[in-house]
């Protein structure tokens, strides 16, 4: 368990309906109990049209005023920027991703399409050790017997130290605690 050690308030938001769900303003993180603020939420979709999840991205409210320094007053252009989501994923802050199926996954699955892609990267990259294996190993491990219907719930709570924290929900419910936790902060950020 970790705490972000901000006494900072939630900024505030309303929640987002993204289809047909709904994504509410805040939630507490099952890996630290903190409440995190609902920062966008969309879909991922797979080939041109297809979409597969749902997600939300929730963060602690200590996100605002680091993420402003660089990129206050700059609105519209935020949404494309891939500088300013890759500051949101490696940023020194929790940050959860609900992630919801609209179709009925397999844990293996998904789990598979999760780790192939980041271990090319890596692996391109040069930054694939020993410990990226194992790290992928035990997610690998942890979805293995899982299996996702319509409306269920993956949850990974990151924490800015890189554990990941995995939790899963049957609906769109917020498990008290994960099933799960990863020392790996190259997996914690593939996660996002």
């Amino acid at each position: 368990m970790f705490s972000s050690g901000s006494q900072l308030p939630l900024p505030s938001v309303t929640n987002l309906q993204v289809d047909s769900v709904n994504f509410p303003p805040s939630v507490i993180s099952p890996a630290s109990s903190n409440p995190l603020f609902l920062g966008g939420a969309g879909i991922d979709v797979v080939g041109d049209k297809f979409v597969i999840t749902f997600f939300g991205v929730y963060l602690d409210p200590v996100a605002v005023p680091l993420l402003s320094v660089k990129w206050k007053g700059k609105t519209t252009e935020l949404m494309e920027s891939v500088p300013f989501f890759r500051e949101v994923v490696t940023g020194t802050f929790e940050k959860l991703i609900k992630v919801m199926m609209r179709v009925p996954l397999p844990g293996q699955l998904y789990s598979q399409i999760i780790t192939g892609t980041s271990v090319k990267i890596w692996k391109s990259l040069g930054i694939y050790t020993y410990s990226e294996a194992k790290a992928v190993e035990r997610f690998l491990e942890v979805f293995k017997d899982e299996k996702f219907p319509r409306g269920a719930s993956i949850l990974f709570a990151l924490s800015p130290e890189g554990s990941l924290t995995i939790a899963f929900s049957k609906d769109d419910s917020i498990p008290e605690t994960g099933k799960a936790v990863i020392e790996n902060k190259l997996l914690t950020e593939a996660s996002s």
